[in-house]
This record gives structure tokens, C-alpha cells and sequence, in this order.
């Protein structure tokens, strides 16, 4: 019994990190979704962009310049500022620059989704493009975004998330993020996107009529367009930029709110992992998140079976000295920071945070309140990108 649940654990784990990206490595050779550039380009349908703040007096102004610079013709882009009830000057700022911007507010603090809702509701766009206050754009980030949307099956598009250093230059994102958008771009090219990237994403006005104020708009719009017969792509060329000022503690409180919330969302489709119904998708679905969110508990079981299997062979008590040598590593890059060792640090982290997440979701939380990151939108300097 030990043996079965020490192989299946280390199966988990190397299929949601590995085996996953090499099936759609595989596919990615035979099928390919994705249109050419040059049939994407022309279509400039109204567009209404949604940023959404909550006591953002200071960031609001650079963030509205940044969506005013866009290259997308003005009169077909309709600017929304969503206010979660602010208390400071936000609304003040937004008011501002009307008539270019418009102010929608709710009367009581409700959340970032609840906000986005009542911006959608008066959105007069065929696209709605959602952005954080956090994230910069370059000038052709709608443009580039919107193109996507050529393609009659594409129901929403996601951004691809670049990181700025304090100097203006385009950081490494880190070998997690660039498998994260290695992931992306493949998923797009074989059949359909698993998540949005919430600081920058657009739908089709249609995919929106679907909103759910409880929920977590980037996953749950992504959702709603596969339940509709639609699709999630990437724009590879639309890029949001934002440099990371906050610190471990609060990245780390972040995370757990993302997967609780995203756990939430699942557990409200769950419909769509049948794959009598959804086919590939839900082959997706089940491999990207699911069995990501079930690793940690695979990483346990390797633990503990490999322990009591140490004493039936060489073999297991050699594993059983490599996973306590990674555990050693992870904590040693935990506390060090050495280069060498970010990995292994990163998902012990990141594994103890989806399972902290587990433990909230079945508690019951399901964080619909928010707070806005501490992450600053810097765009690259000229020749960075």
C-alpha cells in the first residue's frame, strides 16, 4: 500500500509540473489554433476599458495618463473608473478627466468583482477590457489585445504579465513565471486558455452579461466563455508591466487569497470537467488547476509512504534522502535567498500556500473583499522590452 501511494503521489506531482506541459508540447506540433497576424489586424469595434480602485488617489492619475496614451482610437474607447467605495481622492481624480473618463461607484464596499460589475453594466463597449491600477501598458496594448478578437471563437484574451526592476528595465520574471507563459502560449495554440491574467484581461460583452459579483473575474470570465462555446487566448504581443514592491509576507497572503478564490470557482463549475461534454478542455482544466492544487498534498504522501518504505530497499531509502536533501535546499533558499536555491524555495512556498488555501476554502472563506496590491505600473525604458 505504501509502494501504490508513493508512485501515485510522485506521479501527481510530475504530471501537474511536467507531463501536462509535455502533452501540449506534443498536440502543439499537430494542431494550432492561432490566427496570423495580418488577418487580426484592422477591426477597431468599441471598446470599454474598466479600471478598478479602491483608494488609489495615489497611483490612480499615472495609471489613467497610461490608459489615455493608448494608441486605440479614442472615440471607439470608452474609460471606466470602477470605485470600490473609496474614502480617499480617487473619485475625485477620475472626475477629473471626464468627459474621456467616466466614474461608476458603489454606495458600499463590496469588492473588486462587485465594482467591475457595475462598470459592466454601464459599459456601452463590444469589448470590455479590464485593467489593475498596478499595471502600465505600452501605447499599443489595447490595439494588440483587441485584434484577438477577429477570430469568432475567441471569447476573452489574457495579457502576458512582464516584471520592471526599480531602473526601468524588464526583470527575469523567474523560470516559474516564464513556464507559466510557456503554459499559456501552448494552451492558446492547441485549444483554449485555463486562466486569464487578472491585471489585464478583455471579454466580448456578451462573456460579461454572465458576471458574478462573488467570484474571481479573471478565472470565472475564462469559465464562462468555455461554457458558452468559446475560447481563451493569449495576446503575446499586449503586455501589462508592473514592478513588485511588496513583501514576502503580503505576496504570500496574496497567493492563498487567489487560490482560495480560485478554488471557489471551480467548485462552482465543476460541470465543465467532464469531458464527455467539454472534451479537451476539461482535460485542461483538471491538469492546470486541479491537480496543481492537489500537489501539495501529493508531496505529503511521497513523505510520509517514502518513510515507510525506507527501510525495504536502497532505492526508497535513496528517495526518501533526495526529497529530505530538497526539503534542505528549499529552506535554506527561504532563508538565504541564494539564486540556486529559488526554486525549490518557491514551491515548498507555493505548495504551503495552496494548502493553507484548501483548509480556508473548506472553513468556508470565500474572500470576495480585496486589497489592492503594492506593486507599482512602471513601463520599460525605451529598448527594454
Amino acid at each position: 500500500m505504501a509502494e501504490i501511494a508513493f508512485w501515485c503521489s510522485v506521479a501527481l506531482v510530475a504530471y501537474a509540473y511536467m507531463g501536462y506541459l509535455g502533452v501540449l508540447l506534443v498536440l502543439s506540433l499537430v494542431r494550432d489554433r492561432s490566427r496570423k497576424a495580418a488577418a487580426r489586424a484592422g477591426a477597431t469595434p468599441q471598446v470599454s476599458f474598466v479600471i478598478t480602485a479602491h483608494d488609489e488617489e495615489a497611483r490612480l492619475r499615472a495609471k489613467i495618463e497610461n490608459t489615455l496614451g493608448q494608441d486605440y482610437p479614442a472615440h471607439a474607447l470608452d474609460i471606466i473608473v470602477a470605485s470600490d467605495c473609496s474614502t480617499d481622492r480617487t473619485d475625485a481624480i477620475a472626475r477629473e478627466y471626464a468627459p474621456r473618463v467616466r466614474l461608476v461607484r458603489l454606495a458600499e464596499r463590496k469588492g473588486k468583482e462587485a465594482a467591475q460589475q457595475l462598470a459592466v453594466a454601464s459599459a456601452t463597449g463590444e469589448i470590455l477590457v479590464f485593467s489593475d491600477v498596478a499595471t502600465a501598458l505600452a501605447p499599443e496594448g489595447v490595439t494588440t489585445m483587441v485584434e484577438e478578437f477577429a477570430d469568432p471563437t475567441v471569447g476573452c484574451v489574457s495579457s502576458v504579465d512582464r516584471f520592471v526592476d526599480g531602473g526601468g528595465q524588464v526583470s527575469g520574471e523567474g523560470a516559474y513565471v516564464r513556464y507559466e507563459m510557456l503554459l499559456r502560449r501552448l494552451e492558446s495554440r492547441v485549444n483554449s486558455l485555463v486562466g486569464l491574467s487578472g491585471s489585464f484581461f478583455a471579454a466580448r460583452r456578451v462573456v460579461c452579461q454572465r458576471w458574478c459579483p462573488d467570484r474571481q473575474s479573471d478565472f470565472n470570465t475564462l469559465l464562462n466563455a468555455v461554457d458558452m462555446g468559446l475560447r481563451g487566448v493569449l495576446a503575446a504581443r499586449s503586455v501589462g508591466y508592473y514592478r513588485n514592491i511588496a513583501d514576502d509576507r503580503r505576496e504570500f497572503q496574496r497567493k492563498i487569497r487567489t487560490v482560495v478564490r480560485g478554488i471557489h470557482v471551480l467548485a462552482a463549475n465543476v460541470r465543465l470537467l467532464n469531458p464527455l461534454r467539454r472534451g479537451t478542455f476539461a482535460w485542461q482544466l483538471a491538469s492546470h488547476k486541479l491537480c496543481r492544487w492537489l500537489v501539495p498534498y501529493a508531496m505529503i504522501a511521497a513523505a510520509l509512504s517514502n518513510a515507510a518504505l525506507v527501510g525495504h530497499s536502497l532505492f526508497y531509502a535513496a528517495t526518501f534522502v533526495l526529497q529530505c536533501a530538497f526539503y534542505a535546499a528549499a529552506l535554506l533558499g527561504f532563508w538565504t535567498g541564494a539564486p540556486a536555491l529559488r526554486i525549490p524555495a518557491y514551491l515548498v512556498v507555493a505548495n504551503l500556500g495552496v494548502l493553507i488555501a484548501w483548509f480556508r476554502f473548506v472553513r468556508g472563506e470565500r474572500i470576495s473583499m480585496w486589497k489592492p496590491s503594492d506593486r507599482l505600473a512602471t513601463l520599460p525604458q525605451a529598448g527594454a522590452r
